[in-house]
């Protein structure tokens, strides 16, 4: 009686074990997720300032952003040859025909190079990390305060027309690094 008691002991241990590394995997996949979201919307955002619906916000905060936030997939995509290509190309452009490389490429052209001359000091460990977190918490606090502040108002950034959208993306940049301190500190 006393081992069998034991042995059922060991078992309930061990199926709790495995929910709670169940749930961490989940809460880690959850954060990989918003990460995705968070960049599309940043990128979504990078759009927006390029159409007509001009925004406030200082766009180039986006791209640190988007390095820090992107999934390791496709950023180590764009880090591989495929990323020095377009880098390349862009840079040539840039420097040989200036006039014709359109302005709405300046950005785009900036993250590709930044994320294939980064160091891998920050690009592999910073990157998954809190230091990349908290950089994306205060770019995505700081163009939150300058979008309500440029809306006039709390209020005002969710009922004018263009600010609905602005507001939205800036919300979805919040999610992923609230979540990614969250699955971090716990």
């Amino acid at each position: 009686m006393w081992k069998r008691r034991g042995f059922e002991e060991e078992a309930v241990q061990l199926i709790n074990s495995d929910f709670r590394d169940l749930s961490l995997a989940g809460i880690g996949f959850g954060a990989s997720f918003f990460g995705f979201f968070a960049a599309i919307a940043a990128i979504y955002l990078l759009i927006l300032d390029r159409t007509n619906w001009k925004t406030n916000i200082l766009t180039a905060l986006l791209i640190p952003y988007i390095f820090f936030s992107l999934p390791s997939l496709i950023f180590d995509v764009f880090r591989g040859e495929l990323g020095k290509w377009i880098a390349a190309v862009a840079v040539v452009l840039r420097l040989f025909i200036p006039r014709h490389f359109p302005d709405w490429l300046e950005l785009p052209g900036a993250l590709i190079l930044l994320i294939v001359v980064a160091p891998s000091l920050i690009a592999s460990t910073f990157r998954d990390n809190i230091v990349g977190v908290v950089v994306c918490l205060i770019i995505a606090c700081y163009l939150l305060q300058e979008h309500i502040r440029a809306s006039g108002g709390f209020r005002n950034s969710f009922t004018k027309a263009h600010g609905v959208s602005n507001s939205i993306g800036i919300i979805l940049l919040l999610v992923y690094p609230i979540w990614a301190l969250v699955v971090i500190l716990f």
